[in-house]
């Protein structure tokens, strides 16, 4: 029965209407673009936490669903990141999520990527990062490919769009948070978005589990036992 309950809620995909724009509603704009086909390269930098994967990943499920050859690479510190892009030069969409992982072969790769896309493809890049390209730290020649493209810093949400955020992604689970639980956890819990959505996700499994409603003092023994 437990595990049954944990299995009730899951939780939703990344996807563009479930992500609150807040400042970024230029770069949706853009993006709608991208994936009619009208943009084709675009780098979106910010700090951890502001978006940016959500983003890449709710592009790429758009134009697996448009039938096109979309593929998500998320790159990370614990990979040796030695990506051969070359083996996507068929694809139709591309999104990098965090190149500055990349060594010297991953840039080499993705360079010539870029450069495949510019010159004979027609497929869309989306690369992101946390600045923006010149201060990436990476090969000369990919950071002026990657500022070639359209450039947009994704803006972090203000405390009051986090708890409409919070409240939205709630309603998506089939419950409305109270407004004093996602006012305690900016107080008291970590303030990123993927934290404060990976918690209400605990807590709701939490409030099935113990059959109890989702309160404060709730809240409190989830924060407590983690």
């Amino acid at each position: 029965m437990k595990q049954l309950l944990l299995d009730i809620t899951p939780s939703p995909s990344p996807a563009l209407d479930n992500f609150v724009p807040g400042h970024n509603r230029e770069l949706l704009q853009t993006l709608d673009e991208i994936i009619a086909g009208k943009e084709r390269f675009v780098y979106l930098w910010g700090a951890t936490g502001c978006g940016r994967s959500h983003l890449l990943q709710a592009v790429v499920a758009v134009a697996a669903r448009n039938k096109l050859n979309a593929v998500y690479i998320k790159c990370s510190s614990a990979d040796d990141m030695n990506a051969t892009f070359g083996t996507h030069v068929a694809a139709d969409c591309v999104a990098v999520d965090d190149v500055k992982f990349l060594n010297a072969s991953g840039q080499i790769s993705l360079f010539n990527l870029y450069n495949h896309i510019r010159d004979e493809g027609h497929a869309r890049l989306l690369v992101s990062g946390p600045v923006a390209p010149a201060q990436l730290g990476l090969r000369e020649d990919l950071v002026t490919r990657l500022g070639w493209g359209l450039v947009y810093q994704v803006h972090e949400l203000t405390d009051d769009e986090k708890v409409r955020a919070m409240q939205k992604h709630a309603v998506s689970l089939g419950f409305d948070l109270p407004k004093e639980v996602s006012d305690y956890l900016l107080r008291h819990g970590q303030r990123d978005m993927p934290t404060l959505i990976e918690t209400i996700n605990a807590l709701d499994r939490r409030s099935l589990v113990d059959q109890r409603q989702i309160t404060v003092p709730l809240l409190c023994e989830l924060l407590e036992g983690r």
